[in-house]
């Protein structure tokens, strides 16, 4: 039967929220790292402009926030949560709990619960290995669950799902040619189309939406070549390469009428070849596989694993083999794409406005901002680009002091400020420019491995297992 009440609880986080609060998704509105009318604080501090405080739990997802409501992931004794905590103070006003799992391989700095939730102020919806796609309305009703297969991602999961109208979006690539690319009804939950992506393996990125001319692409940056998908049906309309073989971290970011993708080779060498030459040298034990501790060398990032795609303890010639092809098919830097406006198939070089492989980063998506592409890498060094035409304004320059250690959250910004958090625990605000100015720096305490949120006057960060609000929780950042 219609429930006239229940319908209209359920817009009503559309008709009161307030647009400059929303920062719906991994990177806020449309991925973009961007909040355009957001006036977060220029200072703050454990003991400065601290608005609020919140437990977060174990994880390292980002926030997102819709009008009034903030929602996180995270886990305790090893069982994934939701929790919406009010954004005025930082108050629980819901959580729900899902089935504890088996701990999945990861890597030292990542964690299962590692997918950042997605709202529409109708529904929230959160990716959990293990369980699948889970979707709450915004009083905390579960509306709907799609289930899916626990993938196998060396090092981890690192994809976060998003909703473009009424469809949620998923990208699953794994090992042993698994991998996937999912949309579901936002509404019902129900499979819509799933298109296979058999050469791509560890699913670190997030789709986009590339709004182009009078036509949407669906954007998945991953092994080997970036794709742009009819969101509609799944079906491929292009693709192109320039990417690393395997470990794509960033995200790809739109604006100015183009793409723009990153990602950063191992070492920034040439990938390995003959691998199965190995195969003579370390099998020690002559029983045609190599295992874990005839190959120390293979132990750090995941390698083993990624090579090793039937999981059963030993690599064979083949599977050498196989890495080796997949490798050499291999790029890397920081490159934007043209809209390729009609353009189907494999794209040709015609339609790379630039590329340079200086300056990357192994995990941050670049922040487009005033025309410019920010680019954070481990130990702190930025890199600043034109982003029409390429030229490097600075390249990898240091922030200095305690702004040391990994880059995993992504550069966020505001109000002509931009926001780098490091694994130190180390925020630095830089000012926008031709220069690297940094203008505060605040030190939290405790490792940051996700991406902040910026909500009207608030800077949402998470910080170990809490989660900090800095500035003031009024829309304009006024008190």
């Amino acid at each position: 039967m219609f429930n006239v009440r229940s319908s209209l609880l359920l817009l009503l986080p559309l008709a009161t929220a307030s647009a400059d609060t929303h920062w719906p998704q991994f990177r806020g509105p449309g991925a973009t790292g961007v909040a355009a009318e957001g006036k977060p604080p220029a200072e703050f501090g454990p003991d400065k402009a601290l608005a609020w405080k919140a437990p977060a739990g174990e994880g390292i997802s980002s926030p997102v926030v819709w009008g009034e409501r903030v929602f996180i992931t995270g886990a305790e004794d090893r069982k994934p949560r939701i929790i919406c905590l009010s954004r005025k103070d930082g108050s629980r006003l819901w959580t729900h709990e899902l089935p504890a799992v088996p701990q999945e391989t990861v890597h030292r700095t990542s964690h299962p619960v590692s997918a950042t939730p997605a709202t529409d102020g109708q529904r929230v919806i959160g990716y959990f290995p293990g369980t699948g796609l889970v979707a709450w309305d915004m009083e905390g009703k579960e509306l709907w669950r799609n289930e899916l297969e626990r993938p196998f991602v060396v090092n981890g999961n690192g994809t976060s799902p998003i909703i473009a109208g009424e469809r949620v979006f998923l990208c699953c690539d794994q090992q042993g040619g698994k991998s996937f690319l999912l949309a579901v009804d936002a509404t019902t939950g129900k499979t819509l189309w799933q298109m296979l992506r058999p050469l791509a393996v560890s699913s670190y990125t997030t789709p986009v939406i590339w709004k182009r001319g009078g036509s949407e692409d669906l954007i998945v940056s991953g092994s080997l070549k970036v794709t742009g998908y009819n969101p509609a049906d799944g079906t491929e309309r292009w693709s192109t390469g320039g990417t690393e073989a395997v470990s794509v971290c960033p995200t790809p970011v739109t604006g100015n009428g183009k793409l723009y993708i990153m990602s950063r080779s191992f070492g920034e060498a040439p990938a390995p070849a003959g691998l199965e030459g190995l195969l003579l040298i370390a099998d020690k034990d002559k029983s045609g596989g190599l295992s874990r501790e005839e190959t120390p060398f293979f132990q750090k990032d995941g390698v083993y694993d990624f090579i090793d795609t039937s999981r059963d303890g030993s690599i064979t010639a083949d599977e050498l083999k196989a890495t080796t092809a997949h490798m050499k098919g291999s790029d890397f830097g920081l490159f934007a794409l043209n809209d390729p406006g009609t353009a189907t198939g494999s794209l040709g070089e015609e339609h790379t406005a630039w590329k340079h492989r200086k300056g990357t980063a192994k995990v941050a998506t670049p922040l487009l901002y005033e025309d410019r592409l920010w680019v954070v890498a481990d130990g702190g060094m930025v890199t600043c680009t034109h982003a029409q035409n390429g030229e490097a304004i600075f390249e990898r320059q240091r922030l200095g002091g305690k702004a040391g250690g990994d880059y995993y959250s992504s550069p966020v910004a505001a109000d002509g400020r931009i926001y780098l958090c490091s694994t130190s625990g180390v925020v630095s605000v830089l000012e926008t420019g031709d220069t690297l100015k940094v203008t505060h720096t605040a030190e939290l305490g405790a490792p940051i491995l996700a991406t902040p949120a910026i909500s009207g006057g608030l800077l949402l960060v998470r910080s170990g297992a809490e989660l900090l609000a800095f500035g003031s929780a009024s829309p304009s950042g006024q008190n």
